[in-house]
C-alpha cells in the first residue's frame, strides 16, 4: 500500500522541482581574468566568483560597471535536462509542476564577461 502511494506522489511531482533548488550557482569571470563588479537582478557581485541566480523563465542580464568590460552580458536560459525525465516517464503533471515552479530552467555554469586589456 505504501509503494503505490509513493509512486503516485512521484508521478505527480516534477523531477526538476525535486532535484533543483530555486537558485543555481554560476561561476562568473572576466575574459582577462581581472576583477569585475556589477549587478544581476539588482544583486551586486564581484567576479571572479560564484553568483546565485534565481531560476526563472527569462534570460538574466549581467550589468558591469568595470571600465573596459562589456556593460551587459546575457545569461541565456535553457531547459534543464532533468525536466525531460518527466516527459520520458509520462509525467504530464510533473512537467506542469516543473514549469509552474520555474525550476525547469538553468543557466550556463560558467559565464564570461568580455573585457579588453
Amino acid at each position: 500500500m505504501l509503494l503505490p502511494a509513493a509512486l503516485l506522489a512521484l508521478g505527480l511531482t516534477g523531477c526538476a522541482s525535486i532535484l533543483n533548488d530555486q537558485t543555481q550557482q554560476v561561476n562568473v569571470s572576466s575574459s582577462t581574468g581581472t576583477e569585475i563588479k556589477g549587478t544581476i537582478d539588482g544583486q551586486a557581485f564581484k567576479a571572479p566568483g560564484i553568483v546565485n541566480l534565481k531560476r526563472e523563465n527569462k534570460n538574466k542580464i549581467i550589468m558591469t560597471e568595470t571600465e573596459g568590460c562589456a556593460q551587459q552580458t546575457v545569461a541565456e536560459k535553457t531547459v534543464d535536462p532533468k525536466f525531460f525525465i518527466n516527459i520520458l516517464s509520462g509525467g504530464a503533471f510533473g512537467s506542469t509542476t516543473d514549469y509552474s515552479t520555474e525550476k525547469m530552467w538553468k543557466y550556463s555554469d560558467n559565464i564570461v564577461v568580455s573585457c579588453r586589456k
